[in-house]
C-alpha cells in the first residue's frame, strides 16, 4: 500500500468512526496528544482527542448500513508528514476538515484537526 493510500485509509477510519460513534476507530485514527480546533456554536472549540471522542459518542450514531458522506479534496504527502482536506457530514452538519498526519512507527495518525463548520 502506498503512503497516500494509507493516509486515505486513516481518513476513512476517522470519518466512519465519527459517523458510527466507533470509539476504537477514532482512537486508532487520532494520536493520543492530537488537538481538534475550530469554531462551534460561535465559540472557539479546542479539544483533546478524548474530549472530541466524548462529544462524538454523545451524539446519535448513523444507522447501520449508512454510507457516510466524505469528499477528500486534497492529499499531500511528503516523507513522514501529510495534509488532507476533506469535507464530511456529522450529526446533520457539514464540516471541512484540514487534517495533519504523521507517520509514527510505520502507521499514519492524525495529530491535528482544524475544522470549518458550514452554516
Amino acid at each position: 500500500m502506498s503512503d497516500r493510500q494509507a493516509v486515505e485509509q486513516t481518513v476513512h477510519l476517522y470519518v466512519e468512526g465519527m459517523a458510527f460513534a466507533n470509539e476504537a476507530a477514532l482512537k486508532k485514527a487520532f494520536h493520543p496528544k492530537s488537538s481538534i480546533i475550530g469554531y462551534y456554536q460561535n465559540a472557539i472549540e479546542w479539544l483533546t482527542r478524548d474530549e472530541f471522542i466524548a462529544a462524538i459518542l454523545a451524539e446519535e450514531p448513523a444507522p447501520p448500513g449508512t454510507q457516510p458522506f466524505m469528499d477528500i479534496q486534497s492529499v499531500d504527502v511528503e516523507g513522514d508528514a501529510a495534509s488532507v482536506k476533506v469535507t464530511d457530514d456529522f450529526a446533520g452538519m457539514r464540516f471541512t476538515d484540514y487534517l495533519s498526519l504523521l507517520k509514527i512507527d510505520g502507521r499514519w495518525t492524525i495529530v491535528s484537526k482544524l475544522y470549518h463548520l458550514h452554516l
